[in-house]
């Protein structure tokens, strides 16, 4: 069974981690909320308090099949000051992983040097930070380059998320969890 750790810092977009979470959850992937600090509580950009599963030290030297990093501008300004999160993305990767994010957290991975050369897609207002980091930026709502999968925002969460989940369990299982939520 494949499995995903999704990031949770303190001020995240709630839609677009609990749609990631709960689409990736439907498919079957073992998915892992990681609480960005050691404190599992963790309060979204809107007052919404989620209990992630385990802490960010917990899950040192863990290499999930994908780590994904939800936006929202206060949570995606807690990932860039989370210093210990840039090599544990390069881990990922380096390791054939998937490394995914949306909204404004592609900045993260453009910041850490993992767009260059790139296509990328982001939050409205981000693409020069993509660009600085040597992406090609489109405005696709989901765009997959290599391991790298991102996406645009709270509006295109369920499309990202079923985009993972094809990466992750098959073009078939995407389809079927895709038509059970109206998606599709």
């Amino acid at each position: 069974m494949a499995n995903a750790h999704v990031y949770v810092a303190p001020g995240f977009e709630e839609v677009e981690m609990i749609t990631i979470v709960d689409v990736l959850r439907r498919a079957d992937i073992d998915t892992t909320m990681v609480a960005l600090t050691s404190s599992r509580a963790v309060t979204g950009a809107h007052g919404i308090t989620v209990q992630a599963d385990i802490g960010f030290d917990a899950a040192e030297g863990i290499l999930a099949d994908a780590l994904i990093l939800p936006g929202g501008g206060p949570g995606t300004a807690a990932l860039q000051q989370k210093a210990e999160l840039v090599p544990r993305l390069h881990s990922h990767l380096n390791a054939g992983k998937i490394v995914a994010a949306l909204c404004a957290a592609p900045t993260v991975l453009a910041r850490a040097g993992m767009l260059s050369g790139r296509k990328a897609t982001c939050f409205p207002g981000n693409e020069e930070v993509l660009r600085e980091g040597g992406a090609t930026v489109t405005a696709a709502n989901v765009v997959n380059d290599g391991q790298v999968t991102t996406s645009r925002g709270a509006g295109t969460a369920g499309l990202f998320a079923l985009d993972l989940v094809r990466q992750l369990a098959g073009e078939e299982r995407a389809r079927e969890i895709g038509r059970a939520m109206l998606y599709l």
